[in-house]
């Protein structure tokens, strides 16, 4: 059972970083994203936490 909620776990972040990342227009492929700068995976993260910050502040 652990195991099942660790995966739907992985997979709402990834989306949640998909959707940050076109927010912000940072192309993200499947899998590896090495050759991003660190101004683009920076913009990514910034992004993620202003959106939990936001969400939040609503609650």
């Amino acid at each position: 059972m652990k195991g099942e909620f660790t995966q739907k776990g992985k997979e709402a972040l990834n989306r949640f970083k998909m959707e940050s990342a076109n927010e912000v227009g940072v192309n993200l492929k499947q899998g590896y994203n090495g050759d991003l700068t660190s101004r683009e995976a920076g913009s990514i993260g910034g992004q993620m936490v202003k959106k939990m910050i936001d969400a939040y502040k609503m609650q």
